[in-house]
């Protein structure tokens, strides 16, 4: 019998208040986004004066990161490296700051942070990815 683990809510918003515990701890103003298995919406946390634009940022790095099942920092490095006909496919978002989230070598959903640099967006991000192995 195939029993198939997927993210909860209760795991969604323990992901991100890890993710914005971190971004508290450094006085970082951002957006985060937790998606599930299918790349949809569950928690969006736009803390006070994160910019408006990293709404939309975050849930695509998050929908990035689930779709293509790697971190976007990974897309990103692949469009630096040359390859830029990344920048045309379909729901990729290839900027660092989304992350996998995996429960038994399976991609469960992605976290997605935006709103300061993307190496710190992924600092978040991590915070977030750490609690959910707990999980």
């Amino acid at each position: 019998m195939f029993v198939k683990k997927s993210l909860t809510l209760a795991d969604a918003k323990a992901i991100a208040a890890a993710a914005e515990a971190e971004a508290i701890k450094n006085a970082w103003n951002v957006t985060i986004s937790v998606v599930d298995d299918g790349g949809h919406l569950l928690v969006l946390q736009r803390l006070d004066d994160a910019p408006t634009g990293s709404v939309t940022v975050s849930q695509e790095k998050a929908r990035t990161a689930f779709l293509f099942k790697r971190t976007t920092k990974s897309l990103e490095e692949t469009v630096v490296g040359g390859r830029t006909v990344m920048l045309t496919l379909p729901g990729a978002t290839p900027i660092e700051g989304g992350l996998p989230l995996i429960n038994d070598g399976r991609v469960v959903g992605a976290i997605g942070v935006s709103g300061v640099q993307s190496s710190q967006d992924a600092i978040i991000a991590q915070a977030g990815v750490d609690v959910a192995a707990k999980l």
